[in-house]
């Protein structure tokens, strides 16, 4: 019987593939809560350690990869994202592969704009 794939699914197959092939070492993926159950058990089929967290309005973030970077992930990510330092979302950044140049952009916007927060 051939399973029908929702949309959001197909796109953490997509990860996953990446993953296995070594596109990435570490994926964030965030999709609706109703799919949790499925996503989770695809990660737990596919051998792969992952790590949960709700963002609060009916969505999870889904990281997942090597264990050495979960284990960074569980040390760095103790709060919603929006919260992180502007040094713990660069950290993030580019352990998830983000563009660098984007990534140090965006740490000196955040950065400068806490730091006129903070005068």
């Amino acid at each position: 019987m051939n399973e029908i794939v929702p949309v959001d699914m197909k796109v953490l197959m997509n990860h996953i593939y990446e993953y296995q092939k070594g596109v990435r070492q570490m994926v964030l993926f965030t999709f609706n809560r109703k799919f949790e159950d499925w996503a989770l058990r695809r990660l737990d089929r596919q051998g792969i350690d992952y790590l949960v967290q709700s963002v609060g309005n009916d969505c999870l973030n889904l990281f997942f990869g090597s264990r050495e970077c979960l284990d960074a992930i569980r040390l760095i990510v103790t709060k919603p994202l929006s919260q992180l330092t502007p040094e713990e979302d660069f950290i993030l950044g580019a352990m998830l592969g983000y563009d660098i140049r984007v990534q140090c952009e965006r740490y000196c916007h955040r950065k400068c704009r806490s730091c006129k927060q903070a005068q």
